[in-house]
């Protein structure tokens, strides 16, 4: 895999900005649903799927929450805002809502947007439904005209940076220093994909979410680190080749 990164000083003619994802925006595929994050109707059930899993929460600026209402108080205050964008994703599998993700560093005419303040339970990590959330984002991203899908995370989170990496982001180095986050330093590692790179990557999440790629235990066949190996320009050095799931 090669580690250069070819820069780019093509034009883009006629470039026209994405519009920014709204509290109209569903997605849905076929294991997970998500939707906008509303407090009455997502806060008690996530509540329920996040407590006793304190550490879901290390790598956060917030939380973890002491009780069901001092999170419903959170989901509350962070419903309206339009960036970051959260959504509750529902486990088409269990039928509970469990976990959230966010669109933020919205910039449509930069045609740039992020995923992040991704926050799973237990139950829906190493799922194909968690998996397949983060998909319908890109998905999302990239059909509306979006350039650049983003993800950034704490530069000590190695299962943030196997799973960006395990989805097709390319690594693009880290930021050191880039915050304080809960007392302490943060670097951040920077990954992502670029729209030249989808319809590539959305061939293997087919490849990999289609139910024949999964035996009747529901075990994987060909794993989806290996679907996208090929579509990454730049792996992540920290990991060496760690992300096959």
């Amino acid at each position: 895999m090669s580690s250069l990164y070819q820069i780019n000083a093509n034009p883009v003619p006629d470039w026209t900005p994405p519009p920014p994802p709204d509290t109209s925006t569903v997605l849905t595929g076929r294991y997970c649903r998500l939707e906008p994050l509303v407090a009455e109707k997502h806060a008690a059930l996530l509540f329920r799927s996040f407590v006793g899993h304190d550490h879901v929460w290390d790598y956060l600026p917030y939380g973890p929450f002491s009780s069901s209402a001092q999170y419903h108080r959170w989901v509350r205050e962070t419903e309206t805002a339009s960036d970051p964008q959260f959504y509750a994703i529902r486990n088409g599998d269990s039928g509970a809502f469990e976990g959230v993700a966010s669109f933020l560093r919205i910039a449509p005419k930069a045609g740039s947007i992020e995923v992040g303040h991704i926050n799973f339970s237990p139950a829906l990590q190493r799922t194909r439904a968690g998996t397949e959330a983060i998909y319908q984002m890109m998905t999302w991203a990239f059909d509306t005209g979006y350039r650049r899908f983003e993800w950034k995370c704490d530069a000590l989170n190695m299962g943030s940076r196997r799973a960006a990496q395990r989805l097709g982001l390319s690594y693009e180095g880290v930021f050191r220093q880039a915050a304080v986050v809960k007392g302490r330093n943060r670097d951040t590692a920077w990954f992502a994909a670029i729209d030249q790179e989808w319809p590539a990557l959305k061939e293997a999440f087919g490849a990999w979410l289609n139910p024949s790629n999964f035996d009747a235990d529901g075990k994987q066949i060909e794993s989806l680190a290996d679907l996208t190996r090929l579509v990454r320009v730049a792996d992540d050095p920290a990991l060496n080749g760690a992300a096959h799931h």
